[in-house]
């Protein structure tokens, strides 16, 4: 089961809300490998009228293996143009980075000037002249020029990587594979060494045992609780009452947010 499972029978030593003081239960300092970010920066930003070429393309296939939108075309073919363009938006959040140069300012020391292109994959999804639709493969090249806080030098080095992701406002197709998109861009650039950190440490998890998927209505049907709860409110605020009267038809327990006469 999960670690958030109400079936879990001890959430003491599972991660989670902590009840009372965040101190009880810490017995040791441990020292972890991980990657500290040291700074970190987002920009979104629309782009307009950007050339993406396709360099491949799978066709789109429906649940019985045949072609989505057209009728005995053998698959897979290649595109026929000219091509109609649907939609596109990042195949994944990893980004490489390019003609990267980082440049430490004198003027404020502790930041660097960053430069580079970002690199995003992305996936096409579009219509050849059959009907029969496909979705190719291409790359947004994004130049970036920002300021960022570097750590001084050290025996081990720190690194500059990336996040990305893009979806298409519109496009159009341009002929000779290109597409001209328009296109929502948002990027994370981070500063990152990989580190040993002392912490203090609650011990190890306590790792459930998985919990089998099953369509078990009961299951949720039994989560629930055994008796109802008393929730009062105001007769004319539907607010909660805890002082004197009795609330008569407090909506609270049917998910509303006002209060009956009934």
């Amino acid at each position: 089961m999960s670690f958030y499972s109400y079936k879990n029978a001890n959430p003491v030593n599972s991660p989670g809300e902590i009840a009372g003081s965040a101190l009880d239960g810490l017995n040791e300092r441990i020292c972890i490998q991980v990657q500290r970010v040291y700074d970190s920066c987002l920009q979104q930003e629309q782009l307009d009228n950007v050339s993406v070429m396709i360099t491949g393309y799978a066709q789109v296939v429906n649940d019985c293996g045949c072609p989505a939108n057209a009728q005995n075309v053998p698959a897979p073919t290649a595109p026929v143009e000219p091509f109609t363009f649907e939609s596109c938006r990042s195949s994944t959040a990893n980004i490489d980075i390019s003609n990267l140069s980082v440049e430490r300012l004198c003027d404020r020391p502790c930041f660097a000037r960053v430069r580079g292109y970002i690199e995003i994959p992305i996936e096409v999804l579009f219509v050849d002249s059959r009907c029969v639709e496909y979705i190719g493969r291409g790359v947004v090249r994004v130049n970036k020029d920002v300021l960022l806080s570097v750590p001084d030098d050290s025996i081990v080095p720190y690194t500059l990587e990336g996040l990305a992701s893009a979806i298409c406002v519109s496009g159009c197709y341009r002929g000779n594979n290109v597409f001209n998109l328009t296109i929502c861009v948002s990027i994370i650039l981070k500063v990152l060494a990989q580190v040993e950190i002392l912490v203090p440490s609650y011990g190890y998890c306590a790792i459930p045992p998985c919990e089998e998927f099953a369509d078990n209505v009961c299951d949720e049907f039994f989560s629930l609780p055994l008796f109802p709860s008393m929730n009062l409110c105001n007769e004319t605020t539907g607010n909660a009452a805890s002082n004197t009267g009795t609330a008569r038809g407090c909506c609270g327990r049917c998910g509303c947010t006002s209060c009956g006469n009934n």
